[in-house]
């Protein structure tokens, strides 16, 4: 933000207010005092006030927002038009056209109808499709256009704030911006009122040195926070950029994990006569199921039921004690 000092002010004749029998009562907590019949505005309240406006301007621009200047008065309109164009933002440095604002769709047609005709005027089909009057009415009509809305022929839409410097003289602008809700940074002099002004700058607002610190403040305010913001939106860029690179690289080296190992668990059966396990064949351990060892349950249900008659009739065979006898 532009770092302006009290001493700059004070050089600039910002403290000059108006004669003190045409004063405002409403300035009232922003006047030092009155000297030779002109009211002295307090630096000390103007300088926070000040900077306040310009931080507000910053913060919107770094938004991408959009700020109208607006100063029509003779001492302001060349540094209007040359700090707006500077900062890239729209300005109405001529008469403000009633219902600028309030009635846009009708200034939009305007603004098309200028375009039209500086768009013949470039291909040179302007003045040679029609007669040397009827070309001079045109070109009167595109200079009337140009000084009206010149100023504003890009604007897309209605303005994020307006930045007035004499809250006086452009009364109708600030109506229609409190009207419609639009925050107003204005320069308020001593003879003026700050109702409907949301960020006031005590001030002289004649002098072309102090309107000249205001505009130029403002301006520099609002390249400032745009490059700051282009700049912290180009780091995050990189920062992505970086986190993704690595990301692929990481995915890349790291090994591929392996499959993981088929475990078969063992299990031993104790007998309940010896306590002694009972063997287990670890050839078939790892074998199908199909080709696994079948319980004797199975055997016996699929045995055909001949083999089972045989061997039910079969003798048993005479123990060791009988063949003794």
């Amino acid at each position: 933000m532009p770092n302006v000092t009290m001493r700059q002010m004070l050089e600039a004749g910002v403290h000059f207010g108006h004669q003190a029998r045409y004063w405002n009562p409403k300035m009232a907590p922003y006047i030092y005092g009155e000297r030779s019949k002109i009211h002295i505005i307090n630096l000390e309240t103007t300088l926070p006030h000040f900077n306040e406006a310009m931080n507000f301007l910053g913060s919107l621009a770094a938004k991408k927002g959009t700020i109208l200047f607006v100063g029509t008065k003779r001492a302001a309109r060349d540094i209007v038009e040359a700090e707006a164009r500077r900062c890239g933002m729209p300005y109405v440095n001529q008469r403000w056209m009633g219902g600028m604002m309030t009635n846009f769709r009708t200034v939009r047609q305007s603004i098309k109808r200028l375009r039209d005709l500086e768009a013949a005027f470039e291909e040179g089909g302007g003045s040679e499709r029609v007669n040397k009057k009827e070309a001079l009415k045109l070109r009167r009509e595109l200079d009337k256009l140009e000084r009206s809305l010149g100023g504003i022929k890009d604007i897309s839409g209605l303005p994020d704030a307006l930045f007035v410097i004499d809250v006086g003289h452009e009364k109708i602008a600030v109506s229609e911006a409190v009207k419609l809700g639009i925050p107003v940074v204005g320069v308020v002099d001593t003879n003026n009122s700050p109702e409907g002004i949301d960020y006031i700058i005590p001030g002289n607002d004649d002098a072309i040195r102090a309107v000249t610190l205001y505009v130029k403040s403002a301006a520099d305010a609002i390249i400032e926070a745009r490059t700051a913001a282009l700049q912290a939106e180009a780091k995050e860029d990189e920062f992505v950029e970086i986190d993704e690179a690595a990301g692929d690289g990481a995915a890349k080296s790291a090994p591929k994990k392996a499959a993981p190992s088929r475990k078969v668990a063992v299990k031993r059966k104790v007998s309940a006569g010896r306590g002694k396990p009972e063997a287990v064949d670890f050839e078939t351990a790892d074998a199908p199921k199909s080709q696994r060892a079948r319980p004797a349950r199975r055997i016996a249900a699929e045995t055909p039921d001949a083999d089972i008659e045989a061997a039910e009739t079969a003798e048993p065979e005479p123990s060791e004690s009988g063949r003794s006898k």
